[in-house]
């Protein structure tokens, strides 16, 4: 593995916890919860075959397998494999990079990237990602890839009282540079704008892209209100215009992630 990837790994295997990410805040649960409501709307029905390409420890290949899909999982960090194998319903696992994937041409109905594309700092890197993706995935399947907003960072600072003058400053270099600097949290990773994610799916050959808003555009008061009075009816509303706006393009970018789907040619 190159450097990038060794941070990566350790990042994952001693100083975050993936396996309750999804559980923790207004905005990961509107983020489970509208992922898997857009999977059950552009996947195959179950029986499908699904490789669920940095799945991580395997939170989205159990909801899918217990929904009848015969899915595989494949992941850089160890860890996040043992996990997914140790969980109920156990999942097949193991470890893999993005980028040089070990399943066959065409044997996967659809294929998801619901993690490597935001860790995967260089054009080039995502670009591979996505084509293997479509490699695996049979002529007529689809690749469904997720990717962190560029506005993300700065909007969740803003929303929860965190915004200073170094994310401030961070929220205009991130206008023009997409590139997340490890040093001041998180770890390598890179926040697409909407159009340059549906680019990148296009050049990876992938046809008929649609990029979607994942959390929606009132995530960030779901995540103001968390801890009030109005908690529940303000994360009800932010789910309610994630469903609406879910493909408008003028409220993609406000999401926090993005969700893009191709056709396999």
């Amino acid at each position: 593995m190159d450097h990038e990837s060794n941070e990566i790994v350790e990042y994952y295997t001693t100083r975050y916890r993936e396996d309750e990410r999804l559980t923790r805040r207004p905005q990961a649960r509107l983020e489970r919860e509208r992922t898997i409501e857009l999977l059950q709307e552009l996947l195959p029905p179950p029986g499908a075959r699904i490789l669920d390409v940095g799945g991580g420890p395997g939170d989205y290949a159990r909801e899918l397998a217990g929904a009848g899909y015969r899915v595989r999982l494949l992941d850089l960090v160890p860890a996040h494999v043992v996990q997914a194998r140790a969980g109920q319903p156990a999942v097949e696992a193991e470890v893999a990079d993005a980028r040089a994937l070990p399943d066959a041409d065409g044997v996967h109905d659809a294929t998801l990237l619901l993690g490597p594309l935001y860790h995967l700092v260089h054009r080039d890197d995502r670009i591979k990602a996505l084509a293997e993706a479509a490699r695996v995935t049979r002529p007529g399947g689809r690749v469904i890839a997720a990717a962190i907003s560029r506005f993300a960072g700065p909007l969740d600072f803003a929303a929860t009282g965190r915004l200073d003058q170094r994310m401030t400053d961070e929220a205009r270099t991130l206008l023009t540079d997409g590139r997340n600097d490890p040093r001041i949290g998180f770890t390598h990773a890179y926040f697409h704008r909407a159009d340059e994610l549906a680019g990148e799916c296009a050049a990876a050959g992938l046809r008929d892209v649609t990029v979607h808003g994942v959390e929606g555009p009132a995530w960030t008061a779901a995540e103001a209100a968390a801890n009030g009075p109005l908690a529940d009816t303000v994360y009800a509303g932010a789910l309610q215009l994630a469903r609406v706006y879910s493909a408008e393009p003028a409220l993609i970018a406000a999401s926090a992630h993005l969700l893009a789907t191709g056709l396999v040619v």
